[in-house]
């Protein structure tokens, strides 16, 4: 289809869009071209950009070609890279596809990596773990380095080292106003901390650097229960995780599988509780920490082994596939076996649609005070999350039902809620009707008055549309889209 036939539907004229194809190295696309659905869709495919226009980046002069043709005509920017945690999708404006962006440079003898805004944890394993080193990676190889990183970044060896945000020792970015900055704590101190955690708009974030950590093995996997046991296994994992040190770091996870032969026989039909672990540990002393949950009883798998830390992602074994999902999340200050058996009630056989609830047990490191970045809600001692698949074809009744289940599943643990991780949204909350709440819930009042000052400093036109309110700008209306972490 040639330009000139979709010029009279588009936001802007033929000739500006000539002029920003001149300018750009990587690709510029619009509704009917030849790949511009690929480019618009990421990982989630329930939730999908439909902009007026695609820039494929290949490196950072794009990206300020980008966001100068966007100011020119008027257009919000959205920026996507994996797309896993993509919250809102933007209509009309400009996405900045990074995946092309994939340069990765590790300086063994500072211990750092050096990334551009597309890459995916994966490859800094690979190229770490030469050098007796390992990345403060999440459980997915798959998933964009910096837009997890932005939201705070809760890992494999997060209760150990933290969160990836506190390693970050500088940002690149491409401003609202078109200009390239190099931020690091002691050049720029608010807008770097704000980039770590904020999970607001600010700019563009086209390369970042961070710190290494010298692990290169781990004792890790998985204990996984049967139905008959999931009661006894959730207590016994809240009690378990109040006595582990910090250099063990797990999460529990409760899925009713459906019975699709697609699936592992294994798996088919049945509900089973998992319990990963990762820890730094020894083995002889792994074996010690794990017993009291070994002897919750007989365990339809036990898995757990010394192995390489590029093996981390068979921790989690998450879906590498591109799939339609939607999750929310509560940060919790503690909870108890009775709320957590609430939650397995709603959302396990029995539950009118698919659930995966996973608890994330916080603390460690993560609490430990002085961080430079704006994670929010670092008192928190577990992250409770719950995501269901949705409908290909779903028509919007899949999504109520989800998001009905998903409500009431977290209600259970209310008395216990702090907020929201920016990392664990899943869907579309910029597009919901309290999207202004969700939004202020992953802060507390203070950090939500000084990220709105900045933003407003700092975006007051709005370009960035970030997830999933603009509403701490005064007059703007809830945004479409993270320019600043959109996975």
């Amino acid at each position: 289809m040639e330009i000139n036939d979709l010029a009279p539907a588009l936001p802007f004229a033929h000739a500006a869009l000539t002029a920003l194809k001149r300018a750009v190295t990587g690709v510029v696309l619009v509704p009917g071209d030849d790949g511009y659905d690929a480019e618009r869709s990421g990982f989630q495919l329930a939730h999908r950009h439909r902009p007026a226009v695609v820039v494929g980046a290949e490196h950072a002069d794009d990206v300020l070609a980008a966001v100068r043709f966007a100011r020119a005509q008027g257009l919000p920017v959205a920026v996507q890279a994996t797309g896993h945690g993509l919250s809102a999708a933007t209509d009309g404006g400009l996405l900045i596809s990074t995946r092309r962006m994939n340069e990765v440079r590790i300086d063994a003898a500072a211990r750092t990596a050096h990334v551009a805004a597309g890459v995916v944890w994966g490859r800094v394993i690979e190229a770490a773990a030469p050098h007796g080193l390992a990345p403060l990676n999440g459980s997915s190889p798959g998933v964009g380095v910096v837009s997890y990183t932005l939201g705070g970044g809760v890992g494999v060896l997060a209760r150990t080292y933290g969160f990836a945000a506190d390693h970050v020792r500088s940002i690149d970015l491409v401003t609202a106003d078109a200009r390239r900055l190099h931020l690091t704590a002691e050049r720029d101190p608010e807008l770097f901390a704000a980039l770590l955690g904020g999970g607001h708009g600010l700019g563009v974030v086209t390369a970042m650097e961070f710190g290494l950590v010298p692990v290169t093995r781990l004792y890790g996997g998985q204990l996984v229960f049967g139905a008959e046991r999931v009661d006894e296994a959730l207590a016994a994992y809240l009690r378990w995780t109040e006595t582990v040190p910090d250099e063990l770091t797990s999460s529990l996870a409760l899925i009713a599988y459906p019975d699709l032969p697609q699936l592992p026989v294994g798996l088919r039909g049945r509900y089973l509780a998992h319990i990963r672990i990762a820890y730094t540990g020894g083995a002889e002393e792994g074996e010690r920490l794990v017993a009291p949950l070994r002897a919750v009883g007989p365990r339809v798998a036990d898995d757990l082994r010394e192995m390489a830390y590029e093996e981390s992602h068979t921790i989690h074994r998450d879906p590498g596939d591109p799939h339609a999902y939607d999750g929310d999340n509560a940060l919790l200050d503690g909870l108890d076996a009775a709320a957590l058996r609430r939650v397995a009630a709603l959302t396990g056989p029995a539950a009118p649609t698919m659930c995966v609830v996973q608890l994330n047990h916080l603390g460690g490191a993560m609490a430990a005070p002085g961080a430079v970045g704006a994670v929010g809600h670092r008192a928190a001692r577990y992250a409770l999350r719950v995501l269901s698949p949705l409908p290909a074809d779903d028509t919007g009744a899949g999504l109520a039902t989800v998001r009905a289940l998903h409500a009431e599943a977290l209600a259970a643990v209310e008395p216990w809620r702090l907020g929201r991780s920016v990392n664990f949204l899943f869907g579309g909350h910029g597009e919901r009707p309290d999207a202004a709440e969700v939004a202020r819930s992953a802060h507390d009042a203070d950090e939500q008055r000084r990220l709105a000052g900045l933003k407003a400093a700092h975006d007051p036109e709005n370009v960035f549309r970030f997830h999933p309110n603009a509403a701490a700008v005064p007059g703007r209306e809830p945004a479409a889209a993270a320019a600043s972490r959109a996975g």
